[in-house]
């Protein structure tokens, strides 16, 4: 009796280490195949940040052996000592403030159409998605041959006789020739607000067409609130996109020998932080620069997610 209980307790005992071994390998499966991205997340993501962090308390240039420790240094010449740092916020609000509820309202509107189309709805939307296929360099190549003094928009403004502005060689004009550029390239923003409209249920706005509502009443109570999800998610996007402006204004600019040019109008901060640290090898300062973008952009983000429940409408309710 007492080696058939043996025999029965080793058996269970088996029985129980089966599973966990099973477990174990599944885990270590999962591992492997998740290996590649973490060291892709530690040797690409990680270490650089925190290497940055600790450049941006010193002062190096990547040719000196060693970084100097300065302390706050940096930050205190961020905020008092660089005129070009306060105009490089200044540049890159505006693009943010103004630019981003352009494009929103403008995709927003575009989807709207292209719900209201009945035949051709296909090429409508291709028309309409393509521009975000090119290239952004390609892109505002194109924009600055068109909005050239002697483009063929000022000659047709021209022939209207209508005044034409510089537009990229003007202060007053260059940020909103780059908003309507970023107009231009909505087209994967309107196909998300496209795909929302569509799954808005039907019966919702035969109930309103029944109560009386018009078209506007319609779209400011149920479009809006439907789709609100989306909305929260293109203004996030575009704030973190809107900080980190770069390419547009970098090729609208001139290139390496002009950048921010004209008159400082097209001095985004990303444009600031890439000439203190690859034109100026200012590396320590280049690197708070980003700190401070950085913690900019968790701020502004945690604020528009912290303030979502107010606005964003999801099917149980808001959230």
């Amino acid at each position: 009796m007492a080696a058939v209980a043996g025999q029965t307790t080793q058996e269970l005992r088996a029985r129980r280490r089966g599973p966990r071994r099973r477990i174990t390998a599944s885990r270590w499966t999962v591992f492997l195949f998740m290996l590649p991205w973490i060291v892709g997340f530690l040797a690409f993501v990680l270490y650089p940040m925190v290497a940055t962090l600790y450049f941006s308390f010193t002062k190096y240039n990547l040719l000196q052996p060693r970084p100097i420790w300065v302390g706050l240094l940096n930050y205190r010449h961020m905020f008092t000592q660089d005129p070009n740092f306060w105009l490089s916020v200044r540049n890159t609000v505006w693009i943010v403030v103004f630019g981003l509820p352009i494009q929103v309202v403008f995709a927003i509107s575009a989807a709207v159409v292209l719900t209201r189309v009945k035949r051709g709805v296909g090429v409508f939307r291709t028309v309409f998605f393509l521009p975000t296929m090119v290239p952004t360099v390609a892109a505002t190549l194109g924009f600055l041959f068109l909005l050239n003094p002697a483009g063929p928009i000022d000659t047709f403004l021209r022939f209207l006789h209508v005044p034409q502005p510089l537009w990229f060689q003007d202060p007053r004009f260059s940020k909103p020739a780059l908003v309507g550029l970023g107009m231009w390239g909505v087209g994967e923003m309107m196909i998300i607000f496209l795909a929302a409209m569509l799954d808005v249920p039907s019966h919702l706005y035969e109930a309103a067409e029944i109560e009386g509502a018009g078209a506007w009443r319609r779209f400011r109570s149920i479009t809006l609130p439907m789709i609100s999800p989306v909305i929260f998610f293109a203004v996030v996007l575009g704030i973190i996109d809107g900080f980190q402006y770069f390419a547009q204004a970098y090729v609208a600019s001139g290139g390496e020998l002009s950048l921010g040019q004209p008159q400082g109008s097209l001095l985004f901060y990303t444009i600031w932080l890439y000439q203190q640290g690859f034109q100026y090898n200012y590396m320590g300062y280049a690197s708070a620069m980003a700190w401070m973008l950085f913690l900019v952009v968790m701020a502004c983000t945690i604020t528009v997610i912290r303030t979502s429940n107010r606005w964003v409408f999801y099917q149980g309710g808001f959230r």
